[in-house]
C-alpha cells in the first residue's frame, strides 16, 4: 500500500499537507487511488486538496491545495475539446467515460467561485449481481410481471443506480426481450444477453429526453428505463409506457413511499390529477425507498430499504386521494407481502448491532414513530 493510500484511508475531514507538488498529479492517480480505497465519489475543487467520499465520509487526499488552475488542469485531463466548448458555454457539464482495466465513472463538472471543479462518481465495471447485494427476493417479484411501473427513491449516493443495475442485469438474463434506457448520462453498460440492450444517453444519442421519449414507442421495447423522472413530462411518459403493456424503471429523489406517490401526482396542474391517480393507481408495482447508514462500530455502509407493493386496498387509496392513509397499510401483511417501512428496516440494524441508536434517528424518516421502538423518551 502507498503512502498515499494509506493517508486516503484514514485523513477525515481536513487535509494534511503537501506530500507531492500539484503539478505533479495526474487525475488518473486519483481515480485508482479511490478505487483502491473503495471510495464512491472523488471531488476536485480550488482552495484545497482532492478529496474523496469513503463510507459516507469525505477524505482528504495528501497533497497540496488546489490553485485555480490546477484544479481546471486536473478536470481538463479527461474532457474533450467538444466537452470543454459545452462546459465553457453551458458553465456545467454531465458526462461519463471509462478507464480500461478500471471503472467508469459518472461526471459532473461546474464552477465555483470562478474557478472550475468537479465530482466524479465511480460506477463499476461490472453490472452487480442480485444475490451479491444481499437484498431482499420481494424485489424480484415485484419485478416478475410483462407490465407496469417500478420507482426506485433515495437521496444521492443512496445506491439507486445500483439496484436498478441489477434487477436490470436480472431481467437481461431471464427474459427474451428489448431493453432500452434512456440516461443522463449512461452509467452502468449492459452487455446484450438473452435481451438486446439499448442505451441512449441524452445529448450524445438523444438531444432531449423529451425527443428520447417521443420515439421510445417506435423501438419496440419490452422494459424500459427511463432514469431521473425529473418533471411532469417525464412522468407522465413513464406513465403511459406502462399503461401500454411495458415494464418501466425510474428514479426519484424522495425518501420514502408516501412521499413518492404524493410528488408523482402532485407534479401535475390540479385538473389533471385526479386522471394521474387513477392511472398510477393500476400501473404501479412497487416504490423502493433506500438509504446507506454507516455502520457506527467499523468502516462501511448498511443498506436500509421501505418498499410498498400495493395492494388492492393501496390502490384504492391511490384512486381515492387517501395517500396519507397508505402508511399504515404498508404495516398490514407484510408477511406475505414482503412489505417493510423505513423505520422497521433501520431498527433491524439497530437490532444486529449494526448502527447505533443515533444513527438511526438521524436517519429516520419518522423519529416519532422510532423513537419509543429504540426505547428512547421523547
Amino acid at each position: 500500500m502507498s503512502d498515499d493510500t494509506k493517508t486516503a484511508s484514514v485523513t477525515r475531514s481536513k487535509a494534511t499537507g503537501s506530500m507531492v507538488g500539484q503539478e505533479q498529479v495526474k487525475i488518473q492517480q486519483l481515480f485508482k487511488l479511490m478505487v483502491d480505497n473503495g471510495g464512491s465519489d472523488l471531488h476536485i475543487t480550488s482552495g484545497t486538496s482532492p478529496a474523496m467520499r469513503v463510507s459516507g465520509e469525505i477524505v482528504r487526499v495528501k497533497v497540496g491545495a488546489l490553485s485555480n488552475q490546477a484544479s481546471k488542469e486536473l478536470i481538463y485531463q479527461v474532457l474533450t475539446e467538444e466537452q470543454k466548448n459545452e462546459f465553457e458555454k453551458n458553465l456545467e457539464l454531465d458526462f461519463s467515460f471509462g478507464i480500461k482495466n478500471l471503472a467508469r465513472f459518472r461526471a459532473n463538472v461546474f464552477y465555483s467561485k470562478g474557478g472550475v471543479a468537479a465530482v466524479f462518481r465511480l460506477i463499476p465495471s461490472i453490472v452487480p449481481d442480485f444475490k451479491s447485494l444481499n437484498l431482499p427476493n420481494v424485489l424480484l417479484d415485484m419485478t416478475d410481471v410483462s407490465n407496469g411501473l417500478m420507482v426506485v427513491t433515495g437521496p444521492t449516493g443512496s445506491g439507486k443506480s445500483t439496484t436498478l443495475a441489477s434487477l436490470i442485469d436480472r431481467l437481461n438474463e431471464i427474459e427474451a426481450g428489448h431493453i432500452m434506457t434512456l440516461e443522463d448520462p449512461v452509467e452502468f453498460v449492459h452487455p446484450h444477453k438473452t435481451c438486446l440492450v439499448n442505451q441512449r444517453e441524452i445529448g450524445r444519442d438523444s438531444h432531449t429526453f423529451t425527443n428520447a421519449l417521443k420515439s421510445l414507442l417506435r423501438q419496440d421495447p419490452d422494459i424500459v428505463l427511463v432514469g431521473e423522472m425529473r418533471d411532469a413530462e417525464t412522468i407522465e411518459a413513464a406513465l403511459t409506457i406502462a399503461e401500454t403493456g411495458h415494464l418501466v424503471f425510474g428514479t426519484l429523489h424522495t425518501n420514502s413511499a408516501v412521499q413518492t406517490i404524493n410528488r408523482m401526482i402532485n407534479v401535475f396542474p390540479a385538473h389533471q390529477q385526479d386522471q394521474v391517480r387513477t392511472l398510477l393507481s393500476f400501473v404501479l408495482q412497487g416504490v423502493v425507498s433506500q438509504q446507506l447508514l454507516p455502520k457506527s462500530f467499523e468502516s462501511g455502509r448498511v443498506l436500509a430499504m421501505e418498499i410498498l407493493r400495493p395492494t388492492a386496498a393501496i390502490r384504492n387509496l391511490i384512486r381515492e386521494d387517501k395517500i396519507h392513509q397508505i402508511y399504515s397499510q404498508m404495516q398490514v401483511g407484510q408477511d406475505k407481502s414482503g412489505m417493510v417501512t423505513m423505520n422497521q428496516s433501520i431498527k433491524k440494524h439497530v437490532d444486529r448491532g449494526l448502527i447505533d441508536t443515533e444513527t438511526a434517528l438521524s436517519y429516520s424518516t419518522n423519529v416519532e414513530e422510532l423513537a419509543p421502538q429504540l426505547g428512547v423518551k421523547s
